[in-house]
């Protein structure tokens, strides 16, 4: 019988596609981590997670690296009078005690800028996330398809299949 470290080495060996991942500093949880694959020449991307609160006191998310970009930000879209608006959350977004909140494609997402090559499918992309009160975490971005709508695995239909 195979141990699970060797099934797992095998599979990483097949060329699978990347599979966002969980983690957990101090009292926040992070969910599966995950961006899209980008077209050559593109110079900024999203990037996308839960992050959950466990803890009693509020705490603040800021994205501190990313790999493949020169600097990354937390950033929020929104709609105004029929236009999508952008902003750049300056602080940072607070999550408090007890909530989950979702970056998700059109809405609060991580701003990766100046990227240093395209983004491809079935890679990972290795960033740094801070959290004000629980710290510093690494985090692996999984890279889904150009038109992804949620991590492979998650149950949210991915871009250009229809569940």
């Amino acid at each position: 019988m195979l141990r699970p470290i060797v099934i797992a080495t095998i599979l990483a060996g097949m060329g699978l596609p990347a599979q966002a991942m969980d983690y957990d500093v101090g009292s926040i949880h992070i969910a599966q981590p995950w961006t899209r694959a980008t077209p050559k020449g593109a110079k900024s991307a999203g990037g996308y997670l839960k992050v959950t609160n466990k803890g009693t006191e509020p705490d603040r998310l800021t994205c501190v690296s990313l790999a493949a970009a020169a600097k990354c930000s937390i950033h929020e879209m929104s709609m105004e009078r029929g236009v999508m608006k952008m902003r750049m959350l300056p602080d940072g977004l607070e999550i408090k005690p007890g909530e989950t909140v979702e970056l998700k494609p059109g809405s609060l997402h991580v701003m990766f800028e100046d990227l240093k090559q395209p983004l491809e499918k079935g890679q990972t992309v290795k960033g740094t996330l801070k959290l004000e009160k629980a710290g510093t975490i690494d985090v692996d971005f999984a890279v889904e398809g150009v038109g992804a709508r949620g991590p492979e695995g998650s149950g949210a239909p991915m871009g250009g299949m229809k569940m």
